[in-house]
């Protein structure tokens, strides 16, 4: 059996020499005007601090393929966001590496190189054939648009020979042919017992705790995500009836018609649970439709078209307006993540702005009557009786990731303090589920969540996505105002 060329499926034609021939011929040049991105400077300042990092060493930071959907469809590509961090570079099957030279790194990016009209590709191949998806840019137009050295992936295995095991990081989990030409290390433990990084798990770890403070360039996107996701709210609130029922999954397809005509796509599947749905805490099957009376929760966000996104919580009375117990909790809730926003600021402990929320949800579920024992019981740490109605932290950091810089080590993240120019959630909620014995009944199936977007600045935050009501009477205001309006298609909005 011939060997089956790259991009070929097993179904495509066998295709006649006088063809082949004839598609050879007759293709005029299809040049691009490129010129050197405005992210450019950036992640070139990005590398020098990973140089900085891991003098004398050779870091290997790959993006990944494609991931196959089912059979011969794929998943639609999303770069690594370390690797879009550090190159700006959102095609598949890129390979970042920097190579020490002596006073730092040369860094080079390694890509599949365009196969234009030289080459029977470009008509052939269905994964990378330009008639199928489209002109790329060159190896020559991505080093001008990128602003780094870039060369044939094929030249990857030649470049990295001779490396030592011992002198060189590899980001993995990506790239399963670079993740097997570097053995990975064992994991070893100090003297006292603790487990220690390995070298890879330390590059994955600085790799997070260098993106913790954004640069201007990436606060202007962060901006630019929660804005588009503003505008979906609207669009969802504008098409949310009082009085009759609507199906959870046109609110989710309204919000997403948004994310994909300002955006790159959803950051994360949309939550929108409506009634005793908004109690689970990631309810994605969005089966569900909305009732008079009831509220509807949507925790919704857009990926922007450069990767970044928002992450963005409100809680909406279908009727329009709260009941009385519906607001008491409602309040409860938004009491806790003011009070969380309030104790953002530089150098604040991440650890202290959460048992901020918590202590005004311990607070107000004691006015609810429904703690066990009393707040101060609640909260103690051999108890947390309070934590069955709220299983979550106050929030998490956002950029390229909706859980951004995951892989920080706690002393940088959950159990050290915020900084200026970290972006973070708060986040809020109070959920009781429709079989919770332990509530009164006309508390079962509520579930409130309050999720805004903050930067933290030189004397406190700034609240990103403030373009959203969070008090109830201005949710109340909003709603209204946005069905007075009306629904509207959902086009792109200059920036």
């Amino acid at each position: 059996m011939a060997e089956k060329k790259s991009g070929e499926r097993p179904h495509d034609p066998k295709f006649p020499e006088k063809f082949l021939n004839f598609m050879r011929s007759g293709w005029g040049p299809s040049e691009l005007d490129v010129a050197e991105s405005e992210q450019a400077p950036f992640t070139a300042r990005r590398r020098e601090a990973v140089s900085a990092a891991f003098p004398g060493e050779t870091v290997v930071v790959p993006t990944g393929a494609e991931k196959v959907r089912a059979n011969d469809t794929f998943f639609r590509f999303r770069a690594g966001s370390d690797f879009a961090w550090l190159t700006g570079d959102l095609d598949p099957e890129g390979v970042l590496v920097l190579h020490p030279n002596g006073s730092g790194h040369d860094a080079v990016l390694y890509r599949r190189p365009r196969k234009g009209t030289d080459s029977d590709e470009f008509f052939r191949s269905a994964k990378y054939g330009e008639l199928w998806i489209g002109r790329k840019l060159s190896l020559e137009e991505t080093s001008v648009r990128l602003g780094v050295e870039v060369r044939d992936v094929e030249r990857l295995d030649g470049d990295l020979t001779g490396v030592e095991r011992g002198k060189v990081r590899v980001l993995r989990g990506f790239d399963g042919a670079v993740d097997a030409r570097f053995a990975a290390e064992e994991a070893t433990e100090d003297a006292e017992g603790k487990p220690q990084l390995t070298r890879d798990a330390e590059l994955a770890a600085v790799l997070s705790e260098l993106r913790l403070v954004k640069d201007s360039w990436e606060l202007a996107q962060l901006q630019n995500a929660v804005d588009i996701t503003v505008r979906g709210f609207e669009d969802v609130a504008r098409v949310l009836p009082t009085g009759g029922p609507i199906a959870e999954r046109t609110l989710e397809g309204v919000f997403g018609l948004r994310s994909r005509v300002e955006g790159n796509g959803l950051g994360y599947d949309s939550i929108v649970g409506a009634g005793s749905h908004a109690t689970t805490l990631h309810w994605i099957t969005n089966d569900g439709r909305t009732a008079p009376g009831e509220l509807i929760l949507m925790d919704m966000g857009v990926e922007n078209n450069h990767l970044y996104t928002a992450d963005v919580t409100r809680t909406l009375p279908v009727s329009g307006t709260f009941t009385p117990l519906q607001r008491q909790v409602y309040d409860i809730v938004h009491a806790s993540q003011q009070a969380g926003m309030d104790a953002v600021k530089p150098g604040a402990a991440f650890q202290d702005i959460h048992q901020t929320c918590m202590r005004v949800l311990a607070e107000g579920l004691g006015d609810l009557g429904v703690l066990p024992g009393s707040v101060e019981e609640a909260l103690d740490k051999d108890s947390l009786v309070y934590r069955r109605w709220t299983l979550h932290g106050f929030g998490h950091m956002l950029g390229l990731d909706v859980h951004d810089c995951a892989a920080s080590r706690p002393e940088h993240y959950y159990r050290g303090a915020v900084q200026e120019d970290y972006v973070l959630t708060v986040e809020p909620g109070l959920y009781f589920q429709a079989n919770d014995e332990l509530v009164p009944e006309e508390l079962r199936g509520i579930g409130i969540r309050i999720e805004d977007d903050v930067r933290v600045t030189a004397d406190g935050c700034e609240n990103l996505s403030a373009g959203l009501p969070r008090t109830a009477d201005e949710v109340e205001t909003w709603l209204a105002a946005q069905r007075e309006a009306g629904p509207r298609l959902a086009t792109p909005v200059e920036s």
